[in-house]
């Protein structure tokens, strides 16, 4: 799995194949291992550190706990044979699904990628394959990020350059020696990977102060746009293609600092790090980073068809391609649906806090606007969304009321 490029994904995944027939007959063979044995085993086989239900023979259990210094002296629960064997089951599963990763150079289907495969919650090694790990002074490199590349050998430049929708001709661009995005491209994007390839609650904590580093880098590219490209004759077609570059790439950058923020308000869910009398407000500010994230997504992707359409040079247009460009894109309807589901539930829990007392308890800890503050501090740190406060979200839910 450690070959550059991936080059030896398709070898390994024959070696987990194998692997897996072989603990298959593992567990076929408990029932003979027992067999062996004239003696009745005590207690429930399951628990059992071996498939025969006896002590292993040579083996202190408590070893462990004397060798693992400088923590003090403690028992180590020893997993069952089963639980063992299902363990190395789960986690050549993991490695499976990541060696039959098409590699793909989209940056948009790598983070779907990556953010499926934490949903069935792979154990530390196989995370650890996909991202680069550092240390003080060796750096190994995996799957994800090889030389400062995408699996080694996709320009982090390029893959912004397809992800913000940009022509091929502007990948050997001038403009991808300036310093924003130098900055972009080897550090948030990289840094971005790497924290989606982390646990859930190391990965929201990152993801919530990493945010407020995409605000600050599209500041500084807008700036940039401003400073060096302001005041270029507006027949240079230099001006032309730098102004595309930078209108395209800041776009993309606001899609990928709202998305962030999707993600870890989600991740506040997964980790169950809201009580039943905050959902009202967490549904409140999802709702509001969903709208900005559609607009966002529904933007790259005009952009991108533009792109596209202008690359193919048709002269003229069939009446099919016309009622396509018409269509609202399906992945811009899926956002549209979390809007709707996201200002449907906040509107229905205002209003059952309004009307039925129950269901409006206050905290003797702290008050709802604390509350506000510590789940959201980060995003409005960042200003995501603009012109989002908790007294905007009062006003909102205050009169709700069922007919």
């Amino acid at each position: 799995m450690k070959r550059p490029q991936g080059r030896g994904l398709e070898s390994a995944r024959k070696h987990i194949a194998s692997c897996l027939t072989e603990l298959e007959s593992i567990l076929k063979s408990a029932d003979f291992l027992r067999s062996c044995f004239d003696e009745s085993c005590e207690g429930d086989i399951d628990d059992k550190t071996t498939a025969s239900g006896f002590e292993p023979i040579g083996f202190d259990a408590m070893l462990n706990s004397r060798l693992s210094a400088p923590t003090p002296p403690r028992a180590i629960k020893i997993l069952s044979w089963k639980k063992a064997v299902g363990y190395f089951v789960k986690l050549l599963h993991d490695l499976d699904v990541i060696c039959s990763y098409s590699l793909d150079p989209h940056l948009e289907s790598l983070l779907r990628f990556v953010v499926q495969f934490q949903k069935s919650q792979p154990d530390l090694v196989a995370r650890s394959h996909l991202q680069i790990l550092n240390h003080v002074n060796i750096v190994e490199q995996l799957l994800l990020v090889q030389d400062g590349k995408l699996y080694g050998r996709d320009p982090f430049f390029a893959v912004i350059n397809k992800a913000a929708a940009l022509p091929e001709a502007t990948k050997n661009h001038d403009i991808q020696k300036n310093e924003s995005f130098l900055q972009l491209g080897m550090v948030l994007v990289m840094n971005l990977l790497k924290i989606l390839c982390t646990n859930a609650a190391w990965q929201r904590r990152k993801l919530g102060k990493f945010l407020q580093d995409w605000r600050v880098i599209y500041v500084q590219l807008e700036l940039a746009f401003r400073n060096e490209y302001g005041e270029v004759s507006s027949s240079s077609n230099d001006e032309n293609t730098c102004m595309k570059i930078f209108q395209h790439i800041l776009l993309w950058v606001e899609e990928q600092t709202y998305w962030i923020a999707f993600r870890f308000l989600i991740l506040g869910f997964e980790l169950e790090l809201y009580s039943t009398g905050e959902y009202c407000m967490v549904y409140w500010y999802l709702y509001a980073v969903l709208i900005k994230l559609t607009e966002k997504t529904h933007l790259m992707m005009a952009v991108s068809h533009d792109t596209a359409k202008r690359k193919g040079k048709k002269k003229k247009d069939s009446p099919k391609d016309l009622a396509r460009e018409s269509r609202i894109p399906p992945a811009v309807l899926f956002l549209q649906c979390y809007i709707c589901l996201a200002e449907g539930l906040t509107m229905m829990l205002a209003a059952l806090r309004n009307e039925i007392p129950v269901f409006h308890s206050p905290s003797p800890f702290n008050t709802e606007h604390e509350k506000f503050v510590q789940h959201f501090e980060l995003l409005q740190r960042a200003c995501i969304p603009d012109h989002v406060s908790y007294p905007s979200y009062k006003e909102s839910t205050t009169h709700a009321r069922f007919s």
